[in-house]
């Protein structure tokens, strides 16, 4: 029996009667659905679908799903979606893969009408990022996870909501866990597993890791070469664009000596990253990966950054007395590259228009994502998914690598959600990891572990000198490309 033929049969995974909501149908849209008609029993009649581009609606229309031809807004959100979650039977459902809308509001609506929600990303009302009025630390992924765990303050409990739960945010925070075990097991540690959050931060910093890189490397290579002034990507252009434009951020250690040079902590909430004055699509950092070995990657501000860094946040007394550093180091494939590269000489005005790379479009490549996690005695462990277009290609339509490894964690999230229906909101790090890759882990190609004995410092200041830290090669001070 094929990998194909497997997933297309596999098990139905969960039941759900209510009305569901679709917000947005890019490519992770379009990629979600079949997940969700071949996993999850509902009622396509209950289900919505509500996009302001409508270029792939056939989709819809041959399953014969309702399709609303308009953006959520500020003005209209309360209006739109109130009648459609409320329609019976029993509760509705959000699944949010939009861009420009307030996860915030719509996951306080939810809350309002008792609705599950889940989504990939904490989204803000369209202007924020480049809304001068607002201090860069405002303008961050900082302060708008601040503002979910604000709502999880007023309104405890519930519904569940899940917070950003896609490939990264999401999946990375379910790898960070398994790469934690083995790197434990390895060391021959006499290891109970975690039961609480405080548990987990204690074995982490029992084995000694110092931080941790959402290390990525995007290899899927496109038949046509890119044109001039055309943004192109394997995900979102939008979503993109808007990361890379926000400062770069950073779960931030307890064994750092020093800010970097233009590192600013926050003023307000968990205080557990920082942020630099400059661009994360201008800002490279070195990091590795199985396939790419050493590489530059870029530091775009990512939501797990933050959460991950501080959900092993070890306190006592009242003190931080252990916390790892967190953040991404993205290679995305070679065509956002040069896209990065035109943008930024352009003084980062984004191109007039964009692609995303479809099934079709790519000839070859992988996506390879996963967690390195650094400092210990085994000094570097890289853990996850090396999925390849070809298997995409068997594994699910519409889709290629990168969007199989989100569209598949919402997924898992879905299933979750429907699994433990009174959690409130929660974040990807506070879910049972194991149940959600048991459920992912079909559609992630081979998952693998790799031990490496790379640092920032290999092969540095051969040609030319630099400022470095030898005593300790994992400061950030190290990995910062200058």
């Amino acid at each position: 029996m094929t990998a194909a033929t497997r997933t297309t049969e596999a098990a139905l995974l969960a039941r759900f009667d209510g009305p569901i909501v679709m917000l947005g149908f890019g490519s992770i849209g379009k990629g979600t659905l079949p997940l969700l008609e071949r996993h999850i029993a509902f009622d396509r009649s209950k289900l919505v679908v509500i996009a302001p581009d409508d270029r792939d609606r056939h989709l819809l229309d041959e399953r014969q799903i309702k399709f609303l031809h308009l953006a959520i807004t500020r003005e209209n959100y309360r209006d739109v979606l109130t009648p459609l979650l409320t329609a019976g039977p029993g509760r509705g459902m959000v699944v949010n893969l939009s861009v420009d809308t307030s996860s915030v509001d719509l996951m306080e609506l939810a809350k309002d009408l008792d609705a599950f929600y889940i989504d990939t990303v904490v989204e803000p009302w369209p202007g924020l990022y480049t809304d001068r009025s607002r201090s860069i630390s405002q303008r961050s992924n900082y302060a708008l996870r601040e503002s979910v765990l604000d709502l999880r303050r007023r309104r405890p409990g519930g519904v569940t909501a899940v917070s950003c739960c896609g490939a990264n945010p999401g999946m990375v925070s379910w790898m960070v866990k398994q790469a934690l075990l083995d790197i434990a097991g390895e060391l021959k540690l006499d290891v109970v597993e975690p039961a609480s959050r405080e548990d987990w931060a204690r074995l982490m910093q029992r084995v000694g890791v110092k931080g941790i890189h959402i290390a990525e490397r995007d290899t899927q290579r496109a038949r046509d070469p890119r044109p001039r002034g055309k943004f192109v990507n394997t995900w979102s252009v939008e979503g993109f664009i808007a990361e890379g434009l926000q400062p770069s951020e950073l779960g931030w250690g307890t064994h750092e000596k020093e800010l970097p040079p233009n590192g600013h902590r926050h003023d307000f909430g968990c205080d557990a990253a920082i942020y630099l004055t400059r661009p994360g699509a201008g800002t490279r950092v070195r990091s590795w990966t199985p396939t790419a070995q050493a590489q530059h990657g870029f530091l775009v501000t990512h939501n797990e950054s933050i959460s991950i860094a501080d959900y092993f946040t070890l306190r006592e007394d009242g003190k931080v007395i252990y916390r790892p550093t967190c953040h991404y180091a993205y290679h995305p494939c070679d065509d956002a590259v040069l896209s990065l590269h035109e943008m930024a000489g352009g003084a980062w005005k984004a191109q007039a228009t964009w692609h995303i790379l479809s099934e079709e479009d790519i000839v070859d490549g992988i996506d390879e994502l996963g967690v390195l996690l650094y400092g210990h005695a085994k000094n570097a462990y890289w853990y996850g998914s090396q999925l390849s277009i070809e298997e995409t290609r068997r594994l699910a339509p519409y889709q290629n690598a990168t969007g199989l490894q989100v569209t598949s964690a919402v997924l898992a999230g879905i299933v979750w959600m429907l699994e433990n229906p009174e959690r409130g909101i929660v974040e990807a790090d506070e879910m049972d990891f194991r149940r959600c890759l048991e459920v992912q882990r079909p559609y992630l190609g081979p998952v693998v572990g790799h031990y490496t004995d790379w640092h920032p410092l290999q092969d540095r200041g051969d040609l030319f000198p630099e400022d470095v830290d030898h005593a300790d090669p994992w400061q950030f001070k190290n990995v910062l490309v200058a």
